[in-house]
């Protein structure tokens, strides 16, 4: 079994805002693999009891057979490391079956980047998770939301909703995002990392 962590905040004030699309991704492979309306997000779908465990919400899918869990902590973004601890001890699950997907203001928007381990780089519910787990080597996989504008306040941009042509950019990005977890489900880290990394899975690279 393997599990994937989208982070991000709870409440309809943070829906589509740059700090979720952790939850964005998580939303897109419950679309793609759920059989039923239980398969979507009870934030998108207000008349559905979420599935509350580990302090947040889980879902599980199948990917070609493979049981994959997927948590979208329901702690806020800095104490994301609560809920993914509950869910690794509960499971047992070793972090090399363990992917973290979240927003990054150091890569230009929609941007991926795949990594098995690392600092986190300045996001907060990363290295809340790192903490947690006392341990770096958390394969993690990044999805570029931009620098903010002039002077504009970090916090006030992350939970900014994204503009006119970058709507676009980022529902690409996200759908790339979940083909990239599809192919780590299957394939494993090294092989996925060559996958997301490629000049051709990121026409923002330049950015």
């Amino acid at each position: 079994m393997k599990a994937v962590v989208g982070l991000g905040n709870p409440g309809s004030e943070y829906q589509s805002t740059r700090h979720n699309v952790g939850f964005d991704v998580l939303s897109e492979l419950a679309r793609r693999y759920s059989t039923s309306n239980d398969g979507l997000w009870s934030w998108l779908k207000k008349s559905l009891k979420p599935n509350i465990k580990f302090e947040g919400e889980l879902q599980e899918i199948f990917v070609e057979g493979e049981k994959v869990q997927l948590l979208a902590p329901l702690t806020y973004m800095n104490e994301s490391g609560r809920s993914v601890r509950k869910l690794v001890d509960f499971y047992q699950l070793g972090l090399d079956d363990l992917l973290v997907v979240c927003d990054d203001m150091n890569l230009g928007i929609g941007r991926l980047r795949l990594r098995g381990s690392g600092s986190a780089g300045g996001q907060k519910g990363l290295n809340h998770i790192i903490q947690r787990m006392g341990d770096n080597n958390i394969p993690r996989l990044r999805i570029g939301i931009g620098r903010p504008p002039g002077r504009m306040n970090t916090s006030d941009f992350v939970l900014s909703r994204f503009r006119g042509e970058e709507k676009e950019i980022m529902a690409e990005a996200i759908a790339r995002a979940a083909d990239g977890i599809e192919k780590w489900v299957r394939g494993g880290l090294d092989e996925t990392m060559n996958w997301v990394n490629a000049p051709e899975q990121n026409p923002q690279a330049s950015s």
